[in-house]
């Protein structure tokens, strides 16, 4: 029996186990990873670069390094094997790498040690992962039905990654933690590598026989030519995913439920289009035509996906019902998605096999072939994701991005089209070949101006669509490196400073009120604070605030993204106190857990306000280990800040934040921002030695004027006022926090707990709930007495 024919349903179900084992990994170990070299894009692009660039290096070294006389499915199964072994071996050691790399306190210009420590941690899983493809490849026939069964096995690959994509980001994760999801991921690696073995004792094999006339990789212009335009077609493909990834997470909320879904349908539409292309493969007389027409559609495809999100989801979002369950809008996000991608992640995914079947006819050593092509898609990816997110979007915007990206599908089309005409130039139909590309060559500028602009409401608010005509004036528009900052007044008058389509900070009375009380209550209780370190500059208001204290000498603010500190200093320099210009004022671009790890200063305060815990990544400064870092860099008699948000959240999410604040400062107090029934969230103040005191911090208020006038304009009118805005110890919360999840690293429970709801509006509720805890334990606590 034909050897293509006997396994094909037991390798198509082996690559969709190890396509899921991958992406399990990958989702793992990006977390993981961003924890210890932080979150930053920069830290990213160095997490991707490591990644896909082993992958690159396994597929281009595995047909140099292993001889084609081995069973290619023997080979197939100690490459699964192996990667279920780094897999766990780097789920064990990655705290102790953390652990080493923070110890050298190199500060935050050290990428070439960020580099390594990925590399040490990525390559070696990596490099196996992109060999299986070439081993494999050496098991179909050197003809192009052979190697379009290849391409099946491709799809299947993708579309087994598309489940690793949902298991890990919507299940494992979510319910479990790291740990369960790498064993999980490490068991699919060791059942594939038994399916492997025992396929390969039924299934003989013989190595295909060299031809006379060796056509390496390299000699083979035909071959360099479509290595060439896969190459421009994994640009595009991982261009656009970046684009797409950051407009739909405005659009849908930047959750990770969200992430999780952009990245399984985009691999879905490849797993799509790679099943689709193995099959033309075989049956069309000129793959490398077809290969020609998927990029060249993309010249309509990529428009029509920015068309679809910047103008048909929004209206289609705008329908949505209020009290729609989590899990509903979840389904309906993938819905939405599926609508605004799967046209051109298809002609991306049918490229690569019409690609492969278009070179099957000068090879004899499939894996080398394979190998060559998938080294030069992948390095495409690289290119065109950090090329597109450190360059082009900070620089030109996203809709020039995107017309970039169109030109570039443009010339890979074209590219290949001139290669075939000019190969069979003798015939009569050159010249009429020739007129038709420079036809479709007039067509790229076209297609690049057809690309719709971003429109700046999703910029500023994001999936508030409501909101989006809610804007008067924009003051300040940046999509920057890490995040989209914008500046816009509001029909109401108030100024509104946003970050990934959220409202961080505005100049209404109830917003300034709780920047200010970030910065003033955690110094007024302390006896005399120098120094002080700002997580998260925003609008500055917080950060200005202790200059108000006549002790304080120096304030650090760490923020991850320039353009936050750039928008404030023009826009909020009043209300900041000119914070980002005072010469007591240190700027630290930077991830703060990052900053924290590999710093030695120590403070006497620490604010921190990150951005919402339902934004992925947010939840790493609402841990245990983080505040654990935060305790490792106070001072004797410190004190930490922590912003709690009461709205946009849910009753399990809150109850997560405080649980996890309070078990790391048992000296715990609750302060409500409410004033007049007006607030929506709330401050903790933890300190290591005692509780701090409210009537202290009341009675510092009366002797700094300064402060006292602070607070009045935020209608904070007297310490009275102040006195009534204490909430609750941290102790008397203990019975109603009892069932409360704490947030760990190793989970990250709160960015799934926050992700449900990030429409929920729970702050009264919250409130009289910390309230009513108060008041139950007080009583308890009498009755003891």
């Amino acid at each position: 029996m034909d050897r293509n024919q006997a396994t094909s349903g037991t390798l198509l179900g082996l690559f969709v186990g190890s396509g899921c084992s991958a992406l399990i990994y990958e989702v793992v170990w990006f977390q993981q990873l961003g924890l210890v070299m932080g979150a930053s894009a920069i830290s990213l692009a160095i997490l991707l670069t490591s990644f896909m660039g082993g992958m690159c290096l396994g597929s281009l070294a595995l047909p140099r390094v292993i001889s084609a006389r081995f069973h290619p499915l023997r080979v197939y199964a100690a490459l699964e094997l192996l990667i279920g072994v780094f897999g766990l071996i780097a789920l064990w050691s990655l705290p102790a790498v953390g652990q080493l790399y923070w110890s050298l306190g190199l500060g935050t210009n050290d990428l070439w040690m960020r580099s390594a420590v990925a590399l040490v941690v990525l390559l070696p899983p990596t490099v196996l992962m992109g060999a299986t493809l070439p081993a494999m490849a050496r098991w179909v026939e050197t003809s192009r039905e052979g190697l379009s069964r290849l391409g099946l096995f491709y799809g299947a690959n993708t579309f087994g990654a598309v489940l690793g994509s949902l298991l890990a980001g919507l299940y494992l994760l979510p319910q479990y933690d790291v740990a369960t999801a790498t064993c999980v991921a490490a068991g699919i690696n060791a059942a594939v590598a038994l399916i492997a073995v025992l396929a390969a004792q039924s299934s003989p094999y013989t190595a295909a026989v060299a031809s006379s006339e060796p056509t390496l990789i390299a000699s083979g212009r035909k071959t360099n030519v479509i290595g060439f335009v896969i190459g421009l077609s994994g640009l595009t493909a991982l261009g656009a995913e970046v684009i797409w990834t950051r407009l739909l997470g405005l659009l849908l909320g930047p959750t990770a439920y969200t992430f999780s879904i952009v990245l399984a349908v985009f691999l879905l539409g490849l797993g799509i289009g790679s099943s689709v292309g193995a099959m033309l493969g075989r049956r069309i007389s000129s793959p490398g035509r077809a290969l020609a027409a998927c990029q060249l559609l993309l010249l309509l495809a990529i428009p029509y996906s920015a068309f679809v999100i910047g103008s048909v989801l929004p209206r289609w979002l705008a329908w949505h019902p209020a009290d729609q369950s989590a899990w509903l809008r979840i389904s309906l996000d993938v819905a939405r998605t599926l609508v605004a991608l799967l046209p051109a992640t298809c002609l991306w995914g049918a490229s690569f096999p019409l690609a492969v079947a278009a070179a099957a006819d000068e090879q004899t050593d499939n894996g080398l072939m394979v190998g060559k092509l998938y080294f030069c898609n992948t390095l495409g990816a690289i290119i065109g994701a950090i090329g597109i997110s450190l360059i082009a979007i900070p620089t030109w915007g996203s809709q020039r991005a995107e017309q970039c990206l169109v030109i570039i599908a443009g010339v890979a089309g074209l590219v290949m089209l001139g290669y075939l005409a000019f190969a069979d130039r003798t015939t009569l139909a050159f010249k009429p070949r020739l007129a038709l590309i420079a036809g479709l060559a007039c067509l790229c500028p076209i297609a690049m101006l057809v690309v719709p602009t971003v429109p700046r409401g999703l910029l500023a608010f994001g999936h508030n669509i409501e909101s989006w005509d809610k804007i008067r004036e924009f003051h300040y528009v940046s999509e920057g490196v890490d995040s989209t900052v914008v500046v816009a007044t509001s029909t109401i008058g108030n100024r509104c400073f946003h970050i990934s389509g959220k409202v961080e900070a505005t100049t209404s009375m109830i917003d300034m009120r709780t920047q200010r009380m970030l910065g003033h209550l955690p110094a007024l209780s302390h006896k005399a604070p120098r120094t002080a370190l700002v997580v998260g500059c925003g609008s500055g208001m917080t950060a200005g605030s202790l200059l108000l204290h006549p002790s304080i000498e120096r304030v650090v603010i760490c923020e991850m993204e320039s353009s936050v500190i750039n928008a404030a200093r023009e826009n909020f320099a009043i209300q900041n106190y000119g914070v980002l210009n005072d010469p007591r004022t240190q700027i630290v671009v930077d991830d703060a857990r990052h900053f924290l790890a590999t710093t030695k200063e120590t403070f006497d305060v620490i604010t921190t306000d990150p951005i919402h815990p339902w934004v992925k990544g947010a939840a790493s400064l609402y841990t245990t280990e983080f505040f654990d870092l935060c305790r490792k860099h106070l001072n004797r008699g410190g004190v930490v800040a922590q912003w709690i948000p009461l709205y946009e959240s849910n009753e399990a999410a809150v109850k997560c934040e405080l649980a996890t604040f309070i078990e790391a400062f048992p000296f715990a107090t609750i302060w409500s921002g409410q004033t007049r029934q007006k607030g929506y969230d709330a401050v903790a103040i933890g300190s290591m030695e005692s509780t701090c005191d409210p009537a202290v911090v009341v009675r510092n208020v009366l002797s700094n004027s300064q402060v006292g006038q602070s607070f009045i304009e935020v209608e904070i009118e007297s310490a009275e006022t102040l006195q009534h805005m204490f909430a609750a110890y941290g102790c008397d919360l203990k019975s109603w926090l009892k069932d409360a999840q704490i947030n760990h690293d190793y989970n990250l429970r709160l960015q799934y707990l926050a992700g449900l709801t990030p429409d929920g509006q729970i702050e009264q509720k919250m409130i009289d709930k910390i309230a009513g805890a108060t008041a139950v334990d007080s009583l308890s606590a009498s009755r003891r007495e």
